[in-house]
């Protein structure tokens, strides 16, 4: 089992540690993640890191788990307006291209078929009731409330860092990102929203 820190020093080591991991498994992904990269860049060593979290799965884990809640937190959905919660999930791939990143190296290393994570671990609960009460009221079309939210999702990731058609990037012009929330707002509006 992994220790916490009990100390600040040792809390800033960690922040250090999940930080240049971070960025390493974004880069690389869970195999080619290295320890000697994460711990060199966080200026600790590997004791710590395992001390901390145990061996390479638990930091990655710890990283991946943590984007997820980060998500949920940042851009909580509002299921009467997906539209705008697509366009807020954009902009936070925008900020944050690493999540994206994370979530996809988990799909390629970890799980290729099903849940992105194990059933246990699932964080969507929230965003299911939230649309199904939206279909309840009649302003979101019929059907299963987790495809509606795989499509939304899916749409708001057209530009992301893992597109396989056009990456954007938080340095493009902010007019053509305001192109890019017009258009899909309104494709996610026409595809799920009922009311104009």
């Amino acid at each position: 089992m992994a220790d916490h820190p009990t100390t600040a020093r040792g809390t800033a080591t960690r922040d250090r540690i999940l930080e240049a991991a971070t960025r390493e498994f974004a880069e690389y992904g869970i195999a080619g993640a290295r320890i000697e990269r994460i711990v060199s860049a966080a200026r600790t060593n590997k004791a710590q890191l395992y001390a901390y979290f145990g061996n390479k799965d638990g930091l990655f884990d710890a990283i991946f788990f943590a984007s997820l809640e980060r998500i949920v937190n940042v851009v909580p959905i509002d299921a009467t307006d997906l539209a705008d919660w697509a366009v807020r999930l954009y902009d936070e791939y925008l900020r944050r291209p690493d999540l994206i990143r994370l979530a996809t190296w988990a799909r390629l290393e970890r799980r290729p078929a099903g849940h992105l994570v194990a059933d246990a671990d699932r964080l969507d609960d929230e965003k299911l009731r939230a649309i199904a009460a939206a279909q309840a009221e009649g302003l979101v079309r019929p059907g299963d409330p987790f495809d509606v939210l795989a499509v939304v999702i899916a749409m708001s990731m057209a530009w992301s860092p893992v597109s396989n058609v056009y990456a954007a990037t938080a340095d493009e012009p902010r007019e053509r990102h305001d192109e890019r929330r017009a258009l899909l707002r309104e494709t996610v509006r026409r595809a799920v929203m009922t009311a104009p």
